[in-house]
């Protein structure tokens, strides 16, 4: 056996099915194709199209099919959890990509922390939190309970999760929310999810983002 064969043997995902909330974005679509060309078969939700998202996995060779999700709807999470199933008979990863933030939720020269509107605020946290690990958790852990060996719940942190690095307050306590949120999940959801993973995306600079 090859070098490459072994460690594509040890990560192999074939078999599998993984849910991406938030695929068509650039962040799910890229860690949907590397799932992918580990061999796990796609579900791309999102409630932007998915259409785009789907032909370029398929050009990679990678099995996906597009869903209808709004990461904030638990019905519609149902009804694409119960189109997946009929699809591919099973979930076993969910990955969490929905999230961002907003111009009105960011400190600027023109927009101090003390007037930022609280339904600005209020939208990026229940965006993150909610829809960005919460609800999806909710939804398709509970199908992941039927599977003999468990499932596996990605979901997105960042660096301001833990050091505050730009002027986005509310993104920073959600993204900690959901920091927490997953601790938990891995402790008080063990009997069945076997695996929880926060990966921290970078940040990026809010001032050039927002200007």
């Amino acid at each position: 056996m090859r070098k490459d064969e072994y460690v594509g043997s040890l990560f192999s995902l074939q078999g599998k099915v993984a849910v991406i909330n938030g695929g068509a974005g650039v962040l799910g679509l890229a860690i949907a194709k590397g799932l992918g060309k580990a061999g796990a078969k796609i579900a791309i939700g999102d409630i932007a199209p998915t259409s785009e998202a789907v032909e370029y996995l398929q050009k990679e060779k990678v099995e996906a099919k597009g869903y209808f999700m709004n990461a904030l709807d638990k019905d519609t999470l149902k009804k694409a959890r119960e189109k997946i199933i009929k699809d591919f008979q099973r979930v076993d990863i969910l990955l969490n990509a929905a999230g961002g933030n907003m111009k009105g939720a960011t400190t600027s020269p023109e927009l101090s922390f003390f007037d930022l509107p609280l339904d600005s605020l209020e939208k990026v946290v229940s965006l993150n939190l909610f829809g960005g690990a919460v609800l999806p958790s909710q939804v398709f852990g509970e199908v992941m309970v039927r599977n003999e060996e468990g499932g596996s719940i990605i979901n997105i942190s960042s660096m301001n999760a833990f050091r505050p690095l730009t002027r986005i307050p509310g993104y920073s306590a959600a993204k900690a929310a959901v920091s927490n949120f997953t601790q938990w999940l891995a402790s008080d959801a063990s009997r069945f999810v076997t695996g929880t993973v926060i990966p921290i995306d970078g940040g990026f600079n809010a001032y050039s983002g927002y200007r």
